[in-house]
């Protein structure tokens, strides 16, 4: 009797191929952004970060914009979804991780395409509607973390008091590491927030 061989390793299925590829077009585009910004950030740097062809990073993502709003959007619903995992604590450590979320990479990345927004046209509309609908999403979000009231006066507003702080406090620290002032100026809004949220 012959040998048997075994049949070759059955390659992954077309989608999941395609699926992954996206994924790593995705998390190159964020990283290239926070790292060296809109100006080098390009679908060739990207695409060879990634590890794919550029002509494979333009059958995902046919235009830059393209590419990278749909990368900061990826990873926005990635932020969002560490949020709504996050387990109910005391409303300190929900102050802690909102502001966590302004300090890390992808609001580098995010902070990159705001600026080039800013100045081209064709992305302006893509990058105004995306962070509109993460802005709302977040404040959501911080709502149900931090059980506020939004039908009592002020609470609204102390809430995105919070995210407009957390946002400042990810700028301040673009330049140089500012965590030892961070964590007093987030100890001092999670008393406020206490506060105003009663």
């Amino acid at each position: 009797m012959g040998v048997v061989t075994p049949p070759p390793a059955a390659k992954a299925p077309k989608q999941d191929r395609s699926r992954a590829t996206r994924q790593r077009l995705l998390e190159a585009a964020v990283a290239c952004l926070a790292e060296v910004g809109w100006a080098g950030s390009t679908v060739s740097v990207v695409a060879e970060r990634a590890g794919v062809s550029r002509g494979a990073a333009q059958h995902h993502f046919p235009t830059r914009e393209d590419l990278f709003t749909a990368a900061v959007e990826y990873v926005a619903e990635e932020r969002s979804q560490a949020l709504r995992d996050l387990p109910v604590q005391d409303r300190a450590s929900v102050v802690a991780a909102l502001v966590d979320l302004y300090t890390g990479p992808l609001f580098r990345a995010a902070l990159q395409l705001w600026v080039a927004a800013s100045n081209e046209e064709q992305l302006r509309p893509r990058v105004t509607e995306l962070e509109a609908r993460v802005g709302r999403e977040t404040h959501r979000i911080a709502v149900r973390l931090l059980d506020a009231d939004e039908s009592r006066p002020g609470v609204r507003e102390t809430v995105q008091g919070l995210l407009d702080m957390a946002r400042g406090l990810g700028l301040a620290n673009l330049l140089t590491d500012d965590a030892a002032r961070r964590r007093r100026v987030v100890a001092q809004w999670a008393a406020l927030v206490e506060e105003g949220l009663g």
